[in-house]
């Protein structure tokens, strides 16, 4: 099965994207500032698929992918329980539900360290399409195994840089905020994540470009 570029890279229209992301955080941003739970509705609407998607990539099993993505909106909410108006209204909600997310996953790795493994990946395919045929929908099981196999012999580092990059699709700035690393170590794992997937799987057609 060869991976495509679809599996990673984000959709054209760059600008179009970074303007209606834009569009969706001042909704939600505004929607916080008048309720607290008619915002926190609004905000898991907008970003529950990058929250799960994300998770997803990053942990490879299904099961755990819904934990983390739970755990990540249960503690945004407590979170926002205690903050400011003025903290409400400087809030990058997308930015800060990933770093969220990206410490929970840092976390289950510490605590995998200290135990044995106890199931292969095999829980990464994506949603599925009700309207998808059956051949297609078990093309993309297979191809989503294979892409979590890949992306889980990443270091960490690299993993968390690529997958937030080419899944979350967040441009280098958000990435170094969320990773609190400087751009130019962010542009180093994503290079240096994509060089070793080419190497893993050749056939693959992987992009490299960090704008």
């Amino acid at each position: 099965m060869t991976v495509t570029d679809e599996q990673l890279q984000p959709a054209a229209g760059p600008a179009g994207q970074a303007a209606a992301a834009e569009a969706a955080a001042a909704r939600v941003v505004a929607a916080l500032g008048e309720d607290l739970d008619t915002g926190f509705a609004a905000l898991y609407q907008a970003y529950r698929g990058t929250v799960f998607s994300t998770a997803l990539r990053l942990c490879g099993r299904w099961a755990e992918a819904e934990d983390l993505a739970a755990e990540t909106f249960l503690r945004a909410y407590r979170a926002l329980c205690g903050y400011a108006p003025q903290r409400l209204a400087e809030l990058r909600p997308r930015a800060w539900l990933l770093t969220i997310l990206m410490n929970l996953w840092r976390n289950s790795l510490r605590t995998a360290a200290r135990r044995p493994a106890t199931s292969p990946l095999e829980e990464a395919a994506d949603p599925a399409d009700p309207a998808e045929g059956v051949e297609a929908a078990a093309a993309r099981h297979e191809t989503g195994r294979e892409l979590a196999g890949l992306l889980a012999r990443l270091s960490p580092a690299q993993r968390a840089a690529v997958v937030l990059r080419h899944v979350a699709d967040l441009p280098v700035t958000e990435i170094a905020a969320v990773l609190d690393l400087p751009e130019g170590t962010v542009k180093s794992h994503i290079s240096r994540g994509l060089s070793r997937l080419r190497a893993l799987h050749p056939l693959g057609s992987w992009q490299g470009g960090t704008p």
